[in-house]
């Protein structure tokens, strides 16, 4: 590794879901030198109860300036390029025009400080006020990709039909991730990547352009929508120095998770990346892949890469939260009991009861708490119970398997197959931590299966910046 005033820098940042994960790389050799990860604690109430999900955009820069500030200074002063990912689909607003959303908290620090009034909440890719009933009620978009609840142009289209006067107060959208991009290069209009375009539905990918006559036509606020550049150009340079990264230092247009996760995880052309986190995905590079293969019956989708392929991702909305969501009713049940048991502990027994051969049972669980966004009204359900498959390990296992089938009638293992795919790699917190979960994987998929320390996505947004080729 070269050291020293020699060492080339790359930061990357990921602004999750949950929490912000930033790295610095050493450009010469691909390695991390350095990171850092905060739980943002973003979440706040929406007027809609269950069916909006919001964040607070302070509070998760506040996050991404801590994680920054506790790296290394004498390695951010040698940073030559930022890249840049985050969670998809979500959208926020903010008003640049007289003056901009964000401000210098004072002449000697580096933090940035978010003027409240000229922001919106951060609506995620887990809202779901765009009911079918609204959905129906929308265009089709003039895309090889679907859009659903949670993806950006429906949460505007529904703003603008029952929230108008709240766009208003805004003249600019984008990812959060994006909003960060413009923050740090001072940008008085978003620039979004191909990447993020597509995932907030009205983008053809192969015009490289919004759907913008579709969408005029159906009276969205297309004067919202950012510029589209290719994933991994440059966007901006830095407009101050922050954290000591010097002024001027270029910044990529932002990019998705998703992809920025598969880039850091995938090993070999013939692998598939298994993520079960909050949600679960699986996805591999789909090798000479064109817009007019899709099979508008399949739940799987195609979404852009990099170098101009796409990824085949079967995405599930039910993953490590659906184990969540169980594990906080039994400590429920135990605290109506009159028991206070914490939360280590209840996984810990479940962990070590689902491991036991007497886990073993017909039962039968459907784990869809949340839907799926190819059948939104789809609960969750329990079937085949008998006296003998009740036990509490039983019922563990038998949710871990549902979790991996479910996943798994999206994207079964013979379309794996076909598309010569012989090994997966699984990542993600939910299944790192859970033998449970990964003995399931590998009895549903029948393929070789390796746990990996991969899927960080802010090693792969400074990955997929490395090339010095790209250019403003």
């Amino acid at each position: 590794m070269s050291t020293g005033a020699d060492q080339k820098i790359i930061l990357g940042l990921d602004i999750g879901t949950t929490s912000v994960k930033v790295c610095l790389v050493d450009r010469a050799e691909g390695k991390v030198v350095a990171r850092q990860t905060k739980d943002t604690q973003a979440n706040v109430p929406s007027e809609l109860g269950c069916e909006g999900n919001k964040q607070n955009v302070p509070k998760i820069m506040s996050a991404v300036h801590i994680c920054v500030s506790r790296l290394p200074k004498e390695l951010l002063r040698q940073v030559e390029v930022i890249g840049i990912c985050g969670q998809m689909h979500g959208v926020m607003l903010w008003q640049y025009e007289d003056s901009a959303p964000w401000e210098r908290a004072d002449i000697e620090s580096s933090r940035y400080d978010i003027v409240p009034s000229q922001v919106s909440s951060l609506y995620t890719w887990q809202d779901s006020r765009c009911d079918p009933g609204f959905l129906q009620s929308l265009p089709k978009p003039d895309s090889h990709l679907r859009a659903y609840s949670g993806y950006g142009c429906n949460t505007l289209f529904w703003i603008a039909k029952n929230r108008s006067e709240k766009l208003e107060k805004f003249n600019c959208a984008g990812t959060v991730q994006d909003f960060m991009v413009a923050m740090l290069a001072n940008l008085s209009r978003p620039v979004m990547s191909v990447q993020n375009a597509a995932s907030w539905g009205y983008f053809n990918t192969e015009q490289m352009a919004w759907n913008t006559e579709l969408l005029q036509e159906a009276e969205f606020p297309t004067q919202l929508l950012p510029e589209v550049i290719p994933s991994g150009d440059i966007a901006g340079t830095l407009a101050d120095q922050w954290h000591g990264i010097p002024i001027g230092t270029p910044i990529a247009a932002a990019l998705g998770d998703l992809q920025c996760s598969v880039l850091a995880t995938l090993r070999n052309s013939d692998d598939a990346v298994l993520n079960i986190s909050t949600s679960a995905q699986l996805a591999f590079v789909a090798a000479g892949f064109n817009t007019d293969q899709i099979d508008s019956t399949s739940p799987v989708e195609y979404f852009p890469y990099f170098e101009g392929k796409y990824l085949a991702v079967a995405t599930a909305l039910n993953g490590g939260n659906a184990l969540a969501t169980f594990v906080q009713m039994l400590q429920q049940w135990t605290l109506d009991l009159g028991f206070n048991m914490p939360q280590s502990a209840v996984w810990n027994k479940l962990l070590d009861l689902g491991s036991t051969p007497g886990a073993e049972s017909t039962l039968c669980v459907v784990p869809t708490l949340l839907g799926e966004r190819h059948s939104p009204q789809q609960n969750a359900s329990i079937s085949n119970i008998d006296p003998g498959s009740l036990h509490l390990g039983q019922v563990f296992k038998a949710i871990c398997r549902g979790i991996v089938e479910n996943l798994h009638s999206m994207m079964p293992r013979e379309m794996l197959l076909k598309a010569n795919i012989s090994r997966i790699l699984g990542i993600g917190s939910a299944l790192m931590r859970n033998q449970v979960l990964q003995c399931e994987v590998r009895q549903c998929y029948q393929l070789p299966v390796v746990f990996v320390p991969g899927g960080d996505a802010a090693w792969g947004a400074a990955m997929a910046v490395h090339k010095p080729s790209n250019s403003l």
